[in-house]
């Protein structure tokens, strides 16, 4: 399985990864299709049914004597699909090659919600052609029964493999194409004009994706009885750097239904931008603008515009945020549960006063290297939030051992709690320890174990 796994497709699947240097096979009039692998390349291949019997005798006696030990042959057809979807791919290939039936159990379209590719090498362009016209064989020309795509870090997946989605899968509804940099625009906006049904949409890494919209001509045909609308729920953009604030209005204007919008690393949104995403997106209850640093306290004016909505918010390494901004969110985003400001060197302890006095059910919370926090921001927490399960303090240089024994007399339920370089005592960190017993503490202290 190790050996395999990083060049195999890992949803269960009879389709065969063949390494470098190995035998090409013809297609016979009953096989599906099939590729080479002698231009040094690993593609999808897909072999032909196994034959109904073996005629060997030799073979056909041994076979018999297996027969009589192989009661596995005797459950249902239901039974045995349910055994496949637990296998893992190069498992079920073999399967596959077994026998006839066990060859068309494993192409049962229940097998086959879920494609997922893995691997630099793989022809993923190739793959996916050879997999989608195996699917499409009971329903020409359409894999209805697909509904996720994960390509995640396959650096050769062209706008040709994306096409060949947005041809044959009209119900895909997730799609995952993090750090394939080589696709454009235009083969994203086919995808979301022609899967009507997609919800989440992953990405993260493809360096020329610029903004999310649909084609012209499906705007022409949705216009204006549908608004022009895309059913993007969820949207992770991570290492967009090219994507700027124009981008960002297509992309709310188009995708009014977000709940979940990651931006981490979009280095050129501003203000400006997030203006408009609120303007649009006002269902949005995940939001990362981490790393985004011309971000700034306008622009959690903006985002506090929510309100109860928000519940989870990164603003790491956002260095023009300070008590201002987070003042703005405490006011009105009173249901948020967790908050990443690692990095925020403006935010004080009457920033985390706010914080701790307005959003009580907070349950998370990042404030490391936060030089301007003490233990006077800490009591706040304590005092306030009892439901705290994660704190994060690493590299806080004002903090010391009696802010960390006010949170654990008070946060019995705390979980994990990071004092990675922070001047504590050995005793402090015994005390967190008796009074949360279930709490991981990650720390660089020597002397405690």
């Amino acid at each position: 399985d190790s050996d395999l796994s990083v060049r195999t497709l890992s949803t269960p699947s009879p389709a065969l990864i063949f390494p470098q240097n190995s035998h090409s096979f013809q297609n016979g009039r009953g096989s599906s299709t099939s590729s080479s692998s002698v231009t040094g390349e690993t593609v999808a291949m897909v072999h032909s049914p196994p034959p109904t019997r073996l005629t060997h005798p030799l073979i056909r006696l041994a076979s018999k004597h297996q027969k009589e030990q192989a009661n596995i042959d005797r459950l249902p057809d239901h039974s045995m699909i349910q055994i496949f979807s637990f296998l893992p791919t190069n498992q079920l290939c073999r399967c596959a090659r077994v026998c006839r039936r066990w060859y068309n159990l494993a192409w049962d379209p229940r097998l086959w919600r879920t494609i997922r590719l893995t691997g630099e090498t793989i022809n993923v362009d190739r793959a996916l052609k050879v997999l989608t016209r195996r699917l499409c064989q009971d329903t020409p020309n359409v894999c209805l029964m697909l509904e996720t795509v994960i390509v995640s870090g396959c650096r050769r997946l062209t706008d040709r493999g994306l096409y060949t989605i947005a041809q044959c899968c009209p119900e895909l509804r997730r799609l995952e194409v993090s750090g394939c940099y080589n696709i454009s625009n235009e083969a994203v906006f086919d995808v979301v004009s022609l899967c009507p049904n997609l919800e989440h949409l992953d990405v993260s890494g493809c360096s020329k994706v610029t903004c999310i919209s649909l084609t012209r001509e499906a705007s022409i045909k949705l216009s204006p009885l549908h608004g022009k609308q895309i059913s993007i729920r969820y949207l992770d953009m991570t290492d967009c750097f090219v994507l700027e604030d124009e981008g960002l209005h297509t992309i709310a204007a188009h995708c009014t239904q977000l709940t979940h919008l990651y931006l981490r690393r979009c280095v050129r949104i501003t203000d400006e931008g997030l203006r408009y995403l609120m303007i649009y997106c006002t269902s949005i209850k995940e939001l990362s603008v981490s790393d985004c640093r011309f971000v700034s306290d306008f622009g959690m004016r903006e985002i506090a515009k929510l309100e109860s909505r928000l519940r989870y918010l990164s603003i790491a390494h956002c260095g023009r945020i300070t008590d201002v901004g987070i003042r703005y969110i405490a006011k009105y985003c009173s249901k948020l549960r967790y908050l990443n400001a690692r990095g925020c060197e403006g935010i004080t302890d009457h920033g985390v006063e706010y914080l701790a006095k307005n959003c009580t059910k907070l349950k998370s919370l990042d404030i490391g290297k936060c030089p301007l926090v003490s233990d006077t921001g800490l009591e706040f927490l304590a005092l306030n939030c009892f439901n705290l399960k994660r704190l994060s303090l690493k590299s806080c240089e004002s903090i010391t051992g009696q802010g960390l024994q006010i949170v654990a007399a008070n946060c019995f339920d705390l979980q994990m709690l990071n004092v990675q370089d922070c001047d504590v005592s050995v005793d402090a960190l015994r005390f967190v320890k008796r009074h949360c017993k279930r709490c991981i503490i990650e720390h660089t202290n020597p002397a405690f174990f």
